[in-house]
């Protein structure tokens, strides 16, 4: 009769445990497939990743079917059944990882050598490189972006330490410089600021003050040169 009872608690002990975690695990999403058009964004691209990487903010967590954190490496696919995404997780966290495309192309690539560097390569469905950026204790801290043929966009570093720029140069579609920021006082946030016409002529010059980076607002001040597209020049004010 003891032993009876004891079995009996046993099993019901084991009933509990078991249905419990069904009931959790019934809560986590289950594997599923994608199609392109429901993950991919026209601005951001496939960022729904990037909210599994703690070191950059990340506040999700990636979970097994059985409803554990997801450890080792992990994979998903599109409905039709190529890759979509595959990254190696610590407690549900991604360390490391690629996206694709349907099209068999990278979509972007991470990377997390030690917890205070990371660095982020975005891609063009044509395969070129879209942008690169490097990150110092979750913030940005050298950024490149091109243009879909492969000519450098814009390119800048921030200020060690900071969140403000230390430069920042933009260029136009063909490779001509058009505008470029380069940091005079750090306090002051203030910078000698040069803009360009597309076939390399200078339309403008004077100072600007970094008003906040996102979204990015600079501010003109005191006295600028203008030039108009014939080279004739004159002075505002500000």
């Amino acid at each position: 009769m003891i032993l009876f009872k004891k079995i009996s608690v046993a099993f019901f002990i084991f009933c509990v445990s078991f249905l419990t975690a069904q009931r959790f695990a019934d809560q986590v999403p289950q594997i599923r497939r994608y199609e392109q058009k429901e993950v991919y964004d026209s601005v951001r691209g496939i960022w729904m990743y990037d909210k599994l990487i703690d070191q950059l903010g990340g506040d999700s967590i990636k979970y097994t079917k059985a409803g554990y954190n997801h450890q080792g490496w992990g994979e998903d696919y599109y409905v039709s059944g190529k890759i979509l995404h595959r990254g190696y997780y610590i407690d549900g966290k991604v360390i490391v990882f690629k996206n694709f495309y349907e099209n068999g192309k990278v979509e972007r690539s991470f990377v997390n050598p030690d917890p205070l560097h990371c660095s982020m390569e975005l891609f063009y469905e044509n395969g070129q490189t879209k942008s690169k950026t490097s990150y110092f204790e979750g913030k940005p801290v050298k950024k490149e972006e091109y243009y879909m043929n492969g000519i450098l966009k814009m390119i800048m570093e921030t200020e060690p330490g900071t969140n403000i720029y230390k430069y920042k140069k933009e260029f136009y579609p063909g490779g001509n410089l058009k505008a470029e920021y380069l940091l005079k006082d750090k306090d002051e946030k203030l910078y000698s600021c040069s803009k360009y016409y597309s076939d390399g002529k200078i339309q403008e010059q004077g100072a600007v003050v970094l008003e906040s980076m996102s979204p990015e607002k600079f501010t003109k001040k005191g006295s600028w040169v203008i030039y108009d597209a014939k080279g004739k020049k004159r002075t505002e004010k500000y």
